[in-house]
């Protein structure tokens, strides 16, 4: 099963020799693919459900969502040579906030919250509407 998620974000990426060395923002959509830990061999038992659309709506909203929307999110070494003293809701990461540093965060961060019979199985991670990091079992 794939739900969709969308949030808005900025970031810089430090070093980069092009455009995005400079805050800018984009509206990305993330889709969350779960499967049950064991296939079954015919049909799912009991509700037929892998999980509840709302269950993994309300994990990612929690760990993905939450931190991340509208949010600055920038290394810190940008944040070490930039001054943002009067800036509110800034994240600082150890890494670069690249699309595909954001995809192997957030693939961290759910395997954690799934539930025990539940698998990540794949992420794609939107960046514009045709740039995106995908991440697949």
């Amino acid at each position: 099963m794939t739900k969709i998620f969308r949030f808005e974000m900025a970031h810089a990426i430090n070093g980069y020799p092009g455009k995005c060395k400079e805050i800018h923002g984009h509206s990305y959509e993330l889709h969350v693919t779960v499967a049950p830990v064991s296939m079954p061999q015919h049909l799912i038992p009991g509700t037929g459900l892998v999980m509840d659309f709302k269950e993994l709506k309300a994990i990612v909203h929690e760990c993905v969502i939450q931190p991340f929307d509208h949010c600055l999110v920038l290394s810190k070494e940008f944040i070490k040579s930039h001054n943002f003293s009067d800036y509110e809701n800034i994240l600082d990461w150890d890494y670069e906030p690249s699309v595909e540093n954001l995809i192997l965060y957030i693939r961290q961060v759910l395997r954690e919250r799934l539930p025990a019979h539940v698998r990540l199985v794949r992420l794609k991670l939107f960046e514009t509407r045709d740039s995106y990091a995908e991440w697949e079992v």
